[in-house]
């Protein structure tokens, strides 16, 4: 068939397609070598610069000090149960006794980012183990989930990819080693012993990157070729400088009629060992070295290019690629802040936080977050240490929480702020809205200022920063008790105390 009979010039078969012959494959059949990709990501995880920086700084925007809760169910009194229970609680969250709860926030975006999934399991835990709350999460790699296990379960469920489904297509389990197939064991397991965990326990944290896709891949995998040729570019480059770098001097000896003492009285090199006298070699190459040569010898040296000149713009070019396919400006990557302006800068990073924001409130706060504050209060009201009356049936009420991940810094304080106090007095958007999006609770900020404005008025002081007392101008508010109001109304004045 010819370009000119199709539709769409990319369904041609002309010189320029004919080598162009992708696969297929279904969403899950395209995931055939996972294991070797994620053997590469784990890799460049490890050892490729850029890669590490690109996850570095994935964790570091989207969690930060962590993903904050807040209570919506119940009176006042009720929340600040809640909340008090829930940061008690999250000091002791780890199974693995290593972690906090924010600290396995940042765990599990890594594992997702570097790997594509990661597992959550909640590992109910007895009353008399002395936790606020008995229960504490696991966070399970990927390989420990193996996804080349397919077959029929004794209860007549197909698995697929590792995962049990029923026969309306619901996850009922996971199948997953007892560990981590390629650590260390020192007999206290099988790591080769699958066992089936109730999909209750576990939540599977991915992006489904096709409808039906059953299995993450890794962020890196479209860029996994391009940083490793770009990785042994760049130790070519290095060892090739290193090489240049060598500088040495040469004595060259005269022909024995003419000198036969030479500079050294004498002492020429023995062509048989290939060293000098003292035991240095002719063909040693050391930065600073004063060699002699043996009469008639002269030494020719190559000259290696240099990276070239095109090597900076070359080098940029790649690592934009990966920056972009990562999720991460090249800017913010890098550090390079070259001929970036403020407003392209405040551009790009809008565009980042945007992406950013997508992963948390599409993936990571209903896949991990929701999922184990479920958990949670499930646990909370079976063990007493939460009372709610008529828990089954409020269940999704009683669990509905405010999820406040960390806020973004102003790129220009003074401007923004001043933004965001005339979208506030336009009714753009409320105070509440905006306290939010700094990644502070609204109730607790009001709650704050009160105190701070009774502690302040118990005290006598008048504060520049107070609004009630001092205006933006710096001009004071506050008028003695007893102060009349001007007359606007052609009535006489209200007394302002």
């Amino acid at each position: 068939m010819s370009d000119s009979n199709v539709t769409y010039l990319g369904a041609g078969q002309g010189r320029r397609l004919r080598t162009f012959r992708p696969s297929n494959a279904g969403p899950n059949a395209s995931l055939r070598g996972m294991s070797t990709l994620l053997a590469r990501a784990r890799h460049n995880a490890r050892n490729d610069a850029w890669e590490v920086a690109a996850l570095d700084k994935r964790v570091a925007n989207a969690i930060a000090t962590g993903i904050q809760a807040k209570a919506l169910w119940g009176t006042s009194d009720q929340r600040k149960a809640v909340d008090k229970l829930w940061k008690k609680w999250t000091k002791y969250s780890d199974a693995d006794g290593v972690l906090t709860w924010f600290g396995q926030q940042a765990l599990a975006w890594r594992e997702w980012d570097e790997a594509g999934e990661v597992f959550v399991r909640l590992r109910m835990r007895r009353a008399s183990d002395g936790l606020p709350v008995p229960l504490q999460v696991q966070l399970i790699e990927a390989e420990q989930c193996p996804a080349t296990y397919y077959g029929v379960a004794a209860n007549g469920n197909a698995i697929r990819a590792g995962i049990e489904f029923d026969r309306i297509g619901r996850r009922v389990a996971y199948w997953m080693y007892q560990a981590h197939p390629g650590d260390i064991h020192m007999g206290e397991v099988n790591p080769l012993l699958l066992v089936r965990v109730p999909a209750e326990q576990i939540r599977h944290l991915y992006r489904p990157l096709r409808a039906g896709q059953l299995r993450g891949v890794p962020g890196s995998a479209s860029v996994l070729v391009r940083q490793y040729g770009l990785d042994r570019l760049q130790d070519s480059v290095l060892e090739r400088q290193a090489l240049a770098n060598l500088y040495a001097g040469f004595f060259e000896t005269p022909a024995a009629d003419e000198d036969p003492e030479g500079p050294s009285g004498g002492a020429v090199a023995d062509l048989k060992t290939g060293q000098d006298i003292d035991g240095t070699p002719v063909a040693g190459l050391e930065p600073g070295t004063m060699q002699e040569l043996p009469p008639g010898w002269k030494v020719n040296f190559s000259e290696p290019p240099g990276a070239g000149s095109d090597y900076a713009e070359f080098l940029r070019g790649n690592l934009m690629a990966i920056a972009a396919v990562r999720g991460v400006p090249y800017e913010v990557m890098t550090g390079d802040l070259r001929n970036v302006s403020d407003r392209a800068l405040r551009l790009i990073l809008n565009e980042f936080r945007r992406r950013i924001e997508m992963d948390q409130w599409l993936y990571l706060i209903p896949q991990l977050c929701q999922f184990v504050r479920d958990g949670f209060f499930d646990q909370a009201v079976l063990s007493g240490a939460l009372q709610v009356q008529g828990y089954a049936e409020l269940r999704d009420d009683v669990t509905e929480t405010m999820w406040v991940p960390e806020g973004w810094p102003y790129s220009h304080p003074v401007q923004d702020v001043d933004a965001d106090i005339k979208a506030i007095r336009a009714g753009i958007t409320s105070r509440s809205r905006r306290t939010l999006a700094q990644g502070e609770d609204p109730e607790a900020v009001i709650d704050e200022i009160a105190a701070d404005n009774r502690a302040a008025d118990e005290r006598g002081l008048v504060l520049d920063s107070d609004p009630r007392k001092v205006s933006s101008a710096g001009l004071t508010q506050a008028r003695p008790a007893g102060t009349r109001l001007p007359d606007t109304t052609g009535e006489e004045g209200e007394d302002a105390s």
